[in-house]
């Protein structure tokens, strides 16, 4: 019993389900009626019903994609391995000259083995053809970027998945570099070198890999966003405080391995002042000039639509912890000049790195790593849907509009730091813990979608 399937069936089809085809065994019509004669490949399509174009020829596929093959021999097909590994096919979708399989995603890719990756292997009783044939995994995908403003020539590690056998990254300004890249076997990372020449407008940086192409968010070398570096972009405000940061505590003393230090930037813990005592708010607090001179309206919604979702804008900042940081103490973002500390409400969000699955680590830096936090995660914005609008009327609103870092150390509660119901608390201590921040930003998150095919 054989059905001769055209292109034009297999469409009209849509495929009956490829869940119900390609995940159940079915009871087949046996193909043991033939021997099978010479096998020959033409052609290959990717069968996918979403997809503007659902039957489209292709040079590779990913684990778990449905493929149909044109040819001819098909008849009494007994075997198919891809990538080595032996392919599960229905006969009833079978016909001389076409055929349906489903990648399985126990297939094997770059651990297969050298002499079968990347080959389909097809086997009667009367020998096989071995098709070339590009299998990859799933699609890749980056989740972040160790710093996003680096020094050029300075080395950055970006971490994701399927991040296999990266050959080459373009970065902002359509700056690329194919050279001196090292990927993580499992494909959770690579590192690169940064190149000179970026744009300062920022941008993605893109990466081809074995799994395809990625793009990273928007965030990198975004230096229209920057609120205030100090060394000149933004400016510092400070008054008369014992806890204020002031100009003059500044340093620039050459900091960091790897990722260096980038001119002036703020000790959290400055020289003069004792150790943080425990269980009080506010220690230290350093701010930008605020009402009359920040103006973020102005300065990004050029780049950042005031219309864009809360969760696609975020503040980030490069930081520098030397020595082990745990068990007390933490950064407190405020959007505005408005807070006493010791808040777990309202416009601002508390930086605990040390507190990691609930419990406290040793958290430090070799050299300056970037932390981003996306704006819906501000805990006045966090219980909804917001846009970026929301932020700048409520800056605007404010009578000081400075934006600024406390270091608080009061007891943690662990529920403020999850969101969720635990008796778990971290009795603060007295510290003398040394934080480094610099480069205050506001990027966009938004990531160009990577299309494997060009329609």
């Amino acid at each position: 019993m054989k059905y001769i399937l055209n292109k034009k069936h297999w469409a009209s089809l849509a495929f009956l389900s490829l869940t119900m085809i390609f995940g159940m065994l079915f009871t087949a019509c046996d193909n043991s009626d033939s021997q099978g004669g010479t096998i020959t490949i033409n052609k290959v399509y990717l069968e996918d019903v979403n997809s503007s174009v659902p039957d489209r020829e292709v040079t590779f596929a990913r684990l778990g994609q449905a493929l149909r093959i044109e040819g001819s021999g098909f008849t009494g097909l007994k075997r198919v391995y891809i990538n080595g590994y032996s392919t599960y096919f229905n006969v009833v979708f079978v016909s001389d000259n076409s055929m349906l399989v489903n990648v399985s995603s126990d297939t094997p890719t770059i651990d297969a083995d050298p002499t079968v990756r990347n080959t389909i292997r097809f086997v009667n009783d009367n020998g096989e053809f071995v098709f070339p044939f590009e299998i990859r995994s799933s699609k890749p995908a980056i989740s972040s970027i160790s710093n996003t403003m680096p020094n050029p020539g300075e080395k950055i590690t970006v971490y994701g998945t399927g991040l296999t056998e990266v050959s080459k990254v373009i970065f902002p300004g359509n700056v690329e570099v194919t050279s001196g890249i090292t990927s993580d076997e499992e494909g959770e990372s690579f590192t690169v070198t940064v190149p000179s020449g970026m744009s300062d407008n920022g941008g993605s940086i893109f990466a081809q890999s074995s799994n395809g192409g990625v793009y990273s968010p928007a965030y990198f070398n975004f230096k229209k966003g920057v609120l205030i570096d100090f060394d000149g972009k933004g400016s510092q405000g400070s008054w008369d405080r014992a806890s204020m940061i002031l100009p003059g505590d500044l340093e620039s003393l050459a900091l960091g391995t790897g990722n260096t230090s980038q001119g002036k930037y703020v000790p959290h813990h400055p020289a003069r002042m004792t150790a943080f005592t425990a269980g009080a708010n506010r220690q230290s607090e350093v701010w930008t000039a605020g009402t009359g001179v920040d103006n973020w309206r102005t300065q990004l919604t050029p780049y950042i639509p005031a219309s864009t979702p809360l969760d696609k804008v975020a503040f980030q900042f490069d930081v520098y912890v030397p020595e082990a940081w745990k068990d007390s103490g933490f950064l407190k973002i405020c959007m505005i000049n408005n807070f006493n500390g010791g808040e777990w409400a309202g416009a601002v969000y508390n930086y605990v790195p040390w507190i990691v699955d609930g419990k406290s680590v040793d958290y430090k830096t070799t050299g300056w790593t970037t932390v981003t936090i996306p704006l819906n995660k501000v805990y006045a914005w966090s219980k909804d849907s917001f846009t970026f609008e929301t932020v700048l009327a409520y800056r605007e609103a404010a009578t000081y509009q400075n934006f600024g870092i406390y270091f608080e150390n009061s007891d943690i509660k662990l529920s403020n730091v999850t969101g969720n119901a635990s008796e778990v608390e971290f009795a603060a201590k007295a510290t003398s813990v040394k934080v480094y921040t610099d480069n205050w930003r506001i990027v966009p998150l938004d990531t160009p979608v990577y299309n494997d095919f060009s329609n």
